[in-house]
């Protein structure tokens, strides 16, 4: 399902119908393709025109005699689904309920067609695109197609339009539940051409070139071979439901790990795929899509979610207004060849395939470095994603020193060293001395100051912030941190780089642990304290859990180190003291001291965990907005869903903190 992405909605999708004479067979082939017009980057969705435009093909798909029906999308397109910018209107359950119904019955056209139909997906193919493609008779898809997906629990929602039915028949249990449930909840994974082939979503795998003529022949093919096209099936097989319930029990248990039943559309999601396997006919189980849409869409985390849903595809995509062009990258430094570092590495390598410089102190580093990125170019060519030459010509690219002069010829370096402000301040001073006066300057840092990095510099003007988020493979934000005196020209570098790097980047004012971190260091205040008063770690991480985040304080805590956390809240405790107290907990860990007991015999309950963390958050927006750090409460809600993992269906956060009755939104 798609929302309009961009100021201007997407044209008006239509349904055009061609006649194709096939020498094989007598009757012409219907040939209907997608369209909303020539501009490949607006998707086709389904609103109420393309569905008018779609009832009207129909009636002259019914009327008259075919051989079979072929149905494509326009170029790069099959179709993205349904019209969130429409459908989210309909936030009324009547309305909501007609909506999924209309699916049902112009899609249901498509299944009585008494000849052969087959999808021909060329091109992006989401939610009710799926829909309508298993609707078919059979599915051709294009090799360079990288996007198939069903992202409704995302969204809060369910499939409406037959995939919680359509889906486990085709592809069985397993492979239903992680494509309608489980991809969804894994930052919406999409699967390529190859697996759904192979996962049994398509009947033929066809390269691009001739994909719309071989698709023809196949449609051909099947017209030949059978006066009728094959049966569909019309209920479940009841002994499947058996073979399938302990796959649905794990798959709950594993719903009940991920989001802590704090969204119900993925559970609603199961039951319907349970329904399907159960012996419902498909009119049964399409009234209880229709059912669960009607509930569902007007409910508060749907329309939370169609919120987010907004804002990491318009909003995170504007660029800021900023009076320079960037500057040419030809080259790209990294200082520091840690964890962090090498992560950033192998992404600039791969994202740009430009040459790269890595430095580090220490050589054995250097060498797990390079073997780290050899390891992932070799990994890359075993999924047929890169042939030898081309991870050759990648690892070609990269250089290691111990040194700072091989530095000179670089546009841009990066550094990711220990967060130590004296240590970036030499490594900056050491690069300066070497690079060129236009060269970006760029630090990692999560929670020092730009502007103090930068203060020593003959020219701070070209220091910028890009602090990006571990695992940097998976998590999209980049917090792009204006110091004091960064120009228009770094800032607008910085942007483009980390576009090209297939990363949303957000503007923000150099402060303390910028956005992410600072909420983050001030929900882990509020934990912290409560085991300080007796609560036990299992108790913290069960309040908070209660959000669907996706890792328990706890882990988040593991993940990031304890010295790397405690560095990040003295930092802050320095400049907010009231409201980031020190811990001695904290310390303890950092010091690898677990098992040290603090008096506490006042413990809380896991609703007052909760509700004092909300609070907390609520209070630290407030400061953030007072302060300008981002101009909007929805930059907040970006950056915690693109850098932290906040479900969709939490808005962010403001739009779950306003349904509570915490906080009241500052901006619309």
């Amino acid at each position: 399902m798609q929302r309009s992405s961009g100021s201007v909605p997407n044209p008006p999708t239509a349904f055009k119908l061609a006649r194709v004479a096939r020498p094989e067979v007598e009757r012409p082939l219907a040939l209907v393709t997608i369209d909303n017009g020539a501009d490949h980057t607006k998707p086709t969705v389904f609103g109420r025109s393309a569905f008018e435009s779609l009832a009207a093909v129909l009636n002259e798909l019914e009327a008259e005699e075919w051989a079979a029906l072929v149905i494509t999308g326009k170029p790069y397109f099959f179709s993205a689904g349904a019209d969130l910018e429409e459908f989210s209107v309909r936030a009324a359950p009547e309305l909501a309920g007609e909506g999924s119904r209309t699916g049902h019955e112009l899609f249901g056209r498509i299944r009585a067609l008494p000849y052969p139909t087959v999808a021909a997906i060329n091109g992006a193919c989401l939610g009710g695109g799926v829909e309508l493609a298993l609707h078919c008779d059979a599915r051709t898809i294009a090799t360079s197609v990288r996007h198939f997906a069903s992202p409704e629990c995302l969204l809060g929602i369910v499939p409406g339009w037959g995939g919680t039915q359509l889906v486990p028949r085709a592809v069985g249990a397993e492979t239903a539940i992680e494509f309608i449930v489980e991809n969804p909840l894994r930052q919406n994974r999409m699967l390529d051409a190859a697996r759904a082939h192979e996962l049994g979503f398509a009947d033929r795998l066809l390269e691009p070139a001739e994909f719309v003529d071989e698709s023809l022949a196949f449609a051909t093919e099947l017209a030949r071979n059978s006066a009728e096209p094959a049966t569909r099936a019309e209920s479940g097989d009841s002994p499947l439901r058996e073979a399938a319930s302990g796959t649905l029990q794990r798959a709950r248990a594993r719903l009940d790990d991920a989001v802590h039943g704090a969204a119900p559309a993925p559970y609603r999601a199961l039951d319907l795929i349970e329904g399907a396997l159960s012996g419902w006919s498909l009119d049964e189980g399409f009234r209880g899509e229709e059912d669960a849409i009607a509930e569902l869409l007007p409910g508060p985390q749907a329309q939370a979610s169609l919120y987010a849903f907004d804002l990491v595809e318009r909003r995170a995509k504007k660029q800021p207004q900023l009076d320079a062009e960037p500057r040419r990258v030809g080259a790209i430094g990294i200082v520091g060849a840690g964890l962090m570092a090498t992560q950033l590495a192998t992404l600039f390598l791969r994202r740009l395939e430009l040459p790269l410089v890595i430095s580090d102190v220490d050589e054995d580093a250097l060498g797990r470095a390079r073997q780290t990125i050899k390891s992932e170019l070799g990994g890359l060519v075993a999924k047929g994603r890169y042939d030898e030459g081309k991870a050759r010509f990648l690892a070609s690219l990269v250089r290691t020193t111990t040194g700072r002069a091989e530095f000179a010829g670089c546009e841009l370096v990066l550094e990711a060293v220990f967060e130590e402000l004296e240590l970036k301040r030499q490594v900056f001073a050491e690069l300066e001395a070497v690079v060129a006066p236009s060269c970006v300057l760029a630090t990692n840092t999560s929670a020092l100051s730009v502007t103090a990095m930068a203060a020593e510099l003959v020219h701070p003007e070209r220091v910028v912030g890009m602090h990006f988020f571990n695992p940097v493979a998976l998590l999209p934000l980049v917090e792009v941190v204006r110091g004091e005196r960064t120009d228009d020209a770094t800032a607008a570098t910085a942007f483009e780089i980390a576009t090209k790097l297939r990363k949303r980047p957000l503007l923000v004012k150099d402060a303390p642990a910028l956005v992410v971190n600072r909420i983050l260091a001030r929900l882990l205040s509020v934990v912290l304290a409560a085991l300080e008063r007796g609560n036990s770690i299992d108790e913290t991480d069960e309040a908070i859990l209660r959000l669907g985040l996706p890792m328990a304080p706890s882990v988040l805590l593991q993940m990031v180190g304890p010295p790397v956390a405690l560095h990040v809240l003295e930092t802050l405790h320095d400049a907010y003291p009231d409201r980031y107290p020190l811990s001695e907990t904290l310390a303890n860990y950092a010091e690898g001291r677990e098992d040290v007991a603090l008096a506490g015999d006042s413990p809380l309950s896991p609703d007052e965990i909760l509700a004092t963390a909300l609070a907390a958050i609520a209070d630290e927006i407030q400061h953030l907005l007072a302060e300008g750090v981002v101009a909007e409460a929805a930059d907040v809600d970006t950056a915690l869903i693109l850098g932290a993992g906040f479900p969709f269906w939490l808005g962010g956060i403001t739009k779950h903190l306003e349904e509570v009755g915490i906080w009241e939104r500052m901006d619309s």
